[in-house]
């Protein structure tokens, strides 16, 4: 059990390497966080690296704001503008 156990963690450890090595977007990691994530509550170890390859390769959802700057006018609507 401590095998295995040692054996998920260094392959967990691999898959994060990975995307962060080379990173084009916050969207590779997060989707491989997410991926990774489902994977091992689901399929457990191997999930986990199933779970992280998949989610790096089709992305994950963009957290940044994309450089809008966004208020409240008189009237209490939100306005957003792009910089």
């Amino acid at each position: 059990m401590r095998r295995i156990m040692m054996a998920s963690i260094v392959a967990m450890s691999m898959v994060a390497a990975v995307p962060a090595a080379n990173a084009q977007s916050e969207r590779t990691l997060t989707g491989a966080a997410i991926g990774a994530g489902s994977g091992a509550l689901i399929a457990g170890p191997v999930g986990a690296v199933a779970g992280g390859v998949i989610g790096a390769t089709v992305g994950g959802p963009r957290l940044s704001s994309g450089g809008r700057r966004c208020w409240r006018n008189a009237n209490g609507r939100r306005v957003c503008r792009r910089r």
